[in-house]
């Protein structure tokens, strides 16, 4: 399979949020298998890396991106220190609180933890 198609299928998959076996089989995608395989070996060899450094060279000249709008998340870049802590929350008689838990399907299940 072409590595477009592949990739084709991997932003379609990420961007979506479906299932791999989910991936729709059209023309220009190849099967969600596929398509997660070539990630997790794209992943492994630094293909990510690499292309985000291409980009970067691509839009900077540009005078993108626009740094004053940027996030940085957790999962890249740890964080010096922790917070201030937040005040204690009373407990309940029992000591937990009922959880809510919803599903895919829209369904909620109520449980008390005892």
């Amino acid at each position: 399979m072409p590595d477009r198609q592949a990739l084709r299928g991997i932003l379609f998959v990420l961007h979506t949020g479906i299932q791999w076996e989910c991936l729709p089989q059209k023309p220009g995608f190849s099967s969600g298998v596929t398509c997660w395989r070539r990630l997790a070996v794209w992943n492994d060899v630094g293909v990510w890396d690499q292309l985000h450094v291409v980009l970067l060279k691509k839009l900077r000249p540009k005078g993108k991106p626009d740094w004053s709008r940027a996030v940085i998340g957790s999962s890249r870049v740890r964080a010096a220190r922790r917070g201030p802590k937040a005040a204690s929350a009373r407990s309940t008689v029992s000591g937990r609180a009922a959880s809510t838990t919803f599903s895919p399907t829209g369904r909620a299940s109520r449980s008390r933890y005892r």
